[in-house]
């Protein structure tokens, strides 16, 4: 029996979305909204990942996720030449700490 290699394990990273969810019995949101955007920063080994684990979590959460728009990581944001304050990137390390996904912002939509 030949022993296969272990395939090296990839870091998680934190990646910044923006999840535009749409209207669902019982999500919450104000009753004369149309829809949100919600900014979340999401663990991940990729952004893949991150996305897939954060629609999860919202639909649990009752939320009716319809897109989701990947902004980058930490790195990849700054390198843009966004500015990173100390709150956003505090949540940006829990959401890796804790291995999960952070809602940081809701903002609903009106029609």
């Amino acid at each position: 029996m030949t022993e296969t290699p272990e395939k090296p394990k990839r870091p998680q990273q934190v990646f910044t979305l923006v999840v535009e969810v749409g209207r669902k019995a019982g999500d919450g949101l104000p009753d004369k909204a149309t829809g949100a955007a919600l900014m979340c920063y999401a663990s991940g080994v990729d952004e893949a990942e991150a996305v897939r684990e954060t629609v999860a979590i919202l639909k649990e959460a009752d939320l009716a996720p319809l897109e989701v728009q990947g902004l980058g990581t930490l790195e990849e944001r700054r390198k843009a030449g966004e500015k990173i304050d100390a709150e956003e990137e505090a949540l940006m390390e829990r959401a890796l700490k804790e291995n999960s996904v952070v809602v940081a912002q809701m903002t609903p939509f009106y029609e």
